[in-house]
């Protein structure tokens, strides 16, 4: 969910410290990545048939934690120093991981998987206007603007302008968009806040979602009572949300950017759209209009187009993770 929106790194921009040795080919870890962070929108909706979407949210970012502080114990990495760095992880926990996946829970109450996953797919053209506003190395240009207006046509197209967005469900759709509205939000104040930092990304990412998980601690109980029974099924979804969708995926995306750099490693992003559709069609039944492809393919260009440089970045500001969303 940590992070591919292609804009920004959901989680921090630290060098990558102890990183083990590759053992699978890239194209392998990039392609179970992308399975993962596809079906994790299904998994979302497996999980909310059984439980609150709060308790799914605490539940993933536990089991997504859990994962974290065994990489760090098997790597002898331990947690950040300094309030500072903590009170700007707090802040980045909230925006990258508690917001986001609550509303994302929250909107597939009402609305199908496949919706949710391509609502995940505007988070680069959010970025792209907001960067532009609030980061002064991303200017504007005609090829990026293009990009943003295409992508907003085929956000219009996936809702069905036309037809009045008949038979969506306003309140679950501004929800999920709102979701991949938080990523960039996120990244843009890690970006200013944590660029600089020494700590590893897995001490960062760890102690963020430690943060998250915290915070749903505090949230969960307000408006949810304890669980009276436990699904299996759901069970098993909000587990491999965490553990797999969250704990797992984050490592191997790190692992990618370090070997493949974050230009091709974020092309990840464009293929989760693609899968969480596939999953919500064939295996939960969820409709298919002609539009809800045809729309995506359209967000999905405008997202390239908004990513697209016409020169080489330097390195240094290169060396963060890529814009994941899921």
């Amino acid at each position: 969910m940590a992070t591919v929106s292609a804009t920004g790194t959901r989680s921090l921009t630290a060098p990558i410290t102890g990183a083990p040795r590759r053992t699978l080919d890239w194209r392998l870890r990039f392609a179970g990545l992308s399975l993962v962070w596809g079906f994790s929108f299904l998994l979302i909706k497996v999980g909310t048939n059984g439980f609150a979407p709060f308790q799914v949210t605490f539940g993933r970012l536990l089991f997504g934690t859990l994962v974290l502080a065994a990489a760090m114990l098997v790597r002898r990495q331990g947690l950040p120093h300094g309030w500072r760095t903590w009170g700007h992880l707090t802040v980045a926990a909230f925006f990258l991981n508690a917001l986001p996946f609550s509303l994302f829970a929250y909107s597939e109450l009402t609305i199908p998987s496949t919706l949710a996953g391509i609502c995940n797919a505007t988070s680069p053209l959010w970025g792209m206007a907001l960067s532009m506003i609030s980061l002064s190395e991303d200017r504007p240009t005609r090829r990026r603007v293009a990009g943003l207006g295409l992508g907003f046509i085929g956000v219009l197209t996936v809702l069905g302008a036309w037809q009045g967005f008949h038979g969506m469900d306003a309140t679950g759709t501004a929800m999920a968009l709102g979701a991949s509205l938080s990523y960039p939000v996120g990244w843009i104040y890690v970006r200013r806040t944590l660029a600089g930092s020494s700590e590893s990304h897995l001490s960062l990412t760890g102690a963020q979602l430690l943060l998250a998980t915290a915070q749903l601690a505090v949230v969960t109980p307000l408006f949810t009572s304890f669980p009276t029974s436990w699904p299996l099924l759901p069970l098993l979804a909000v587990i491999a949300l965490g553990a797999l969708g969250t704990g797992i995926a984050m490592l191997v995306q790190y692992g990618l950017v370090a070997e493949i750099g974050p230009t091709t490693a974020q092309m990840v992003t464009y293929f989760i759209p693609v899968i969480a559709t596939a999953a919500g069609v064939a295996l939960l039944g969820e409709s298919l209009s002609w539009s809800t492809p045809v729309g995506a393919a359209i967000v999905l260009a405008g997202a390239a187009l908004t990513q697209s440089r016409t020169k080489p970045q330097p390195r240094s500001r290169r060396s963060g993770s890529p814009h994941v969303t899921a």
